[in-house]
């Protein structure tokens, strides 16, 4: 929506946002595979939708690279990975230490299949050697409830979900997934900090459009957003939760897309998970 807006105010035509949820973003990314590319129907372009969830659903009924133009990529971020606050576990090292002390033991909540925080955690599970459960749920909320709860142990999620109960107590955070630390919380290490070298897991979202259309229009889409992610209140907003405005070019979303869909294809494939 701040993206909507700052587009608003920058071209002077109305942007509307409108939801589109279900199969693991797969609905909302179909809708706006198919209208004519006019640049009047466009997609938030998170990296579940764009890296993740393709090589978890057997037949997507649209191709990434076929069926969509890359715009620009609009903010990069973390996943928070968080314990309950009834957890005896004050550190990385410590939930390791218990996850391998209690094989299949914990549970990790997710707030869904093929989403960021699922497949952050399967790679975990695969540099620690660690056995953990995974707990799908429909949508972060009720899955973060839980952890405040006690009723799962852990949980990677978007700092724009859990930040503001990280910052209240209502978790405990132990750290970021990114290659550096968050903004947001400068205390807090990265996971290859604390203990899990070489991991990574930054997030990020984009703006895409149909494939088709015009340069000049994918042109001036990338301009107004590389104008509204430099805006103070877009950079303040997203300061709050941690994510840091990305911008550059549509080549640079491209090969952002080709090298995490690569990345996270390998460990999809290794934990054997799918989407229905």
């Amino acid at each position: 929506r701040l993206v909507a807006q700052g587009l608003t105010e920058s071209l002077g035509q109305p942007f509307i946002v409108e939801d589109k949820p279900g199969g693991a973003l797969t609905l909302g990314m179909d809708y706006a595979a198919k209208p004519a590319p006019d640049g009047y129907t466009l997609a938030i372009g998170p990296i579940g939708a764009m890296a993740i969830t393709r090589h978890m659903v057997a037949k997507l009924p649209y191709n990434i690279e076929k069926d969509f133009q890359p715009i620009a990529l609009i903010v990069h971020g973390h996943l928070m990975l968080a314990v309950s606050p009834k957890s005896d576990i004050k550190s990385v090292k410590e939930l390791i230490e218990k996850a391998k002390a209690n094989p299949g033991k914990l549970t990790n909540a997710s707030s869904s299949n093929g989403s960021p925080g699922h497949v952050g955690g399967e790679l975990f599970k695969f540099m620690t050697g660690t056995q953990i459960q995974h707990v799908p749920y429909r949508g972060g909320a009720p899955a973060i409830n839980d952890l405040v709860a006690g009723h799962v142990d852990l949980m990677f999620e978007s700092l724009n979900g859990i930040s503001s109960a990280a910052k209240s107590g209502q978790v405990r955070a132990l750290a970021v997934s990114g290659d550096k630390r968050s903004l947001a919380f400068p205390d807090l290490p990265t996971i290859a900090e604390a203990g899990v070298p070489g991991y990574s897991a930054p997030t990020w979202t984009s703006l895409v459009g149909p494939a088709g259309l015009p340069q000049p229009i994918v042109e001036k889409l990338n301009a107004a957003v590389n104008r509204a992610i430099r805006s103070e209140g877009f950079k303040t907003r997203f300061a709050a939760i941690g994510d840091e405005p990305a911008g550059g070019t549509p080549q640079d979303l491209a090969d952002t897309i080709a090298r995490d869909s690569a990345k996270w294809k390998s460990v999809v494939e290794r934990s054997g998970a799918k989407l229905d």
